[in-house]
């Protein structure tokens, strides 16, 4: 198990930009994919970015090209690069490690380590 805790998280205007944190407890070179997901109310979770160890990339349909994934395995960090935000991105946005592959984290269902996840509100 590895614990993670996610940073960055506020109140933005519609068009504005976040930058989202997720530190590990450990080191996260082993770790095969790190994801973020997030949780508007009333909906279930969704997956938004995942990027494996070996740097591929899947990212929801609703995001691409406004939102961008990064790891840092020296720091144990990954990072949520948003631009662009939309009324429809609120939510609480978790931090996931999952040792399965990339396809089988975006087919679901979901597994592996969470974060306690951070707020992100987008005002129209």
């Amino acid at each position: 198990q590895v614990q993670l805790v996610e940073s960055g998280g506020g109140l933005v205007q519609a068009g504005g930009s976040l930058r989202l944190s997720c530190v590990a407890s450990r080191s996260i070179y082993s770790i095969n994919t790190m994801g973020w997901f997030r949780q508007a109310p009333g909906k279930q979770r969704e997956l938004v970015a995942v990027i494996t160890s070996g740097g591929t990339i899947h990212y929801a349909d609703s995001v691409k090209g406004r939102f961008t994934i990064s790891r840092d395995n020296a720091k144990n960090t990954v990072y949520l690069q948003m631009n662009n935000l939309k009324a429809e991105d609120t939510g609480a946005y978790y931090c996931n490690a999952d040792q399965r592959l990339l396809e089988e984290v975006v087919a679901g269902p979901e597994r592996g380590s969470w974060g306690q996840g951070t707020q992100v509100t987008v005002s129209s």
